[in-house]
């Protein structure tokens, strides 16, 4: 079956800007740290802004610049990267509602920061199994919540609020979907979670209810094993490089074919050893907008295509890798061709 299809559109939604050095002394006491991430700016939402309004508004910009209306939409693909505004919920189907596609099947992926990478995959399968299926909307959003997930304490980057859409078209001719590509590793999918608020420990009056820091959950996951911490780290930085050379491999391609490099926005350094991995220069990843804009979960790779392609600094047989890493643990790679 044909699953040939193209971005016709993108557009985002972003919260408010916000200075990171004048606002790190609120999050955090090691403001040091966070300097030496190297970010600028970051997003933060009004409250009362949830997920779905901003995966919505995004949605909403990207069906207006394809000229589509919501009734032709056939596929809403949600990848969220934190919770939603409610539990037993379904924000996919909560954000076809808010954009009126009522037409369409509404599809919710929860794969952390990879959810915006992982929607192209998605979209291939759906349009392979179902010939009817003419056009999709793929969404990845992240609304920080604050009382869980601390900004700039949790992992090694500051997070965002905002979503980045984009609008599929089979058969589209431009910036045409090559291939996925996911390496998952379950044996650290504990390493990210929040202890307390499910159904193996629900909320009771617990006082300490947040997701805890990066260095408490290495010591409590490895139970101070520090061969099985490095060995974690180097899977890490193993599986970043060696997804994108395994997507490249299956289009008959290799890294330094790639136009551009689009990761998750991490910080200077993480995106620095990426590159030299993958043997091309800084500059043809997203850094600059990484520093810029923080960290918007799994919208970050489509928010920087619309950079790069509403500047001209693609052109017309360049390819662009979207990739990330994402808690589970899984590594994720889309290949288009502009």
């Amino acid at each position: 079956m044909n699953t040939q299809f193209g971005i016709v559109s993108l557009g985002h939604a972003l919260g408010e800007p916000v200075d990171v050095a004048a606002a790190a002394a609120d999050y955090t006491s090691d403001v040091d740290r966070v300097r030496r991430w190297g970010y600028q700016g970051f997003h933060r939402a009004p409250d009362g802004v949830g997920l779905t309004e901003l995966a919505a508004r995004a949605g909403t910009v990207a069906l207006a610049r394809a000229g589509c209306a919501p009734s032709e939409v056939d596929l809403v693909v949600l990848a969220m990267s934190d919770i939603a505004e409610y539990l037993y919920w379904d924000a996919a189907g909560a954000t076809q509602a808010r954009l009126g596609t009522h037409a369409a099947e509404a599809v919710l992926l929860t794969q952390a920061c990879g959810g915006g990478v992982a929607a192209f995959d998605i979209v291939a399968g759906k349009f392979a199994t179902h010939p009817g299926y003419h056009t999709a909307l793929i969404i990845g959003a992240n609304r920080v919540c604050e009382p869980y997930w601390n900004r700039m304490e949790i992992n090694t980057s500051v997070y965002s609020d905002g979503a980045a859409a984009a609008v599929l078209r089979r058969d589209h001719p431009a910036r045409r979907w090559l291939t996925t590509e996911i390496i998952s590793d379950g044996r650290y999918a504990d390493f990210m979670r929040m202890d307390v608020g499910a159904a193996a420990r629900p909320f009771n009056g617990q006082a300490d209810i947040a997701v805890k820091s990066p260095n408490l959950r290495l010591e409590e996951f490895f139970a101070g094993d520090v061969r099985q911490m490095f060995e974690f780290v180097s899977t890490i930085n193993t599986h970043n490089h060696e997804v994108v050379r395994r997507a490249c491999a299956r289009v008959d391609l290799t890294p330094d074919n790639l136009r551009r490099v689009i990761h998750f926005n991490d910080n200077v350094a993480a995106l620095t050893n990426l590159a030299k991995d993958l043997g091309i220069p800084l500059d043809r990843t997203n850094v600059d907008l990484a520093v810029e804009h923080g960290h918007v979960g799994c919208a970050d790779q489509l928010l920087s295509l619309e950079h790069h392609l509403d500047s001209g600094e693609l052109d017309d047989g360049d390819v662009v890798a979207l990739t990330s890493t994402a808690s589970g643990m899984h590594w994720l790679c889309t290949l288009l061709a502009i």
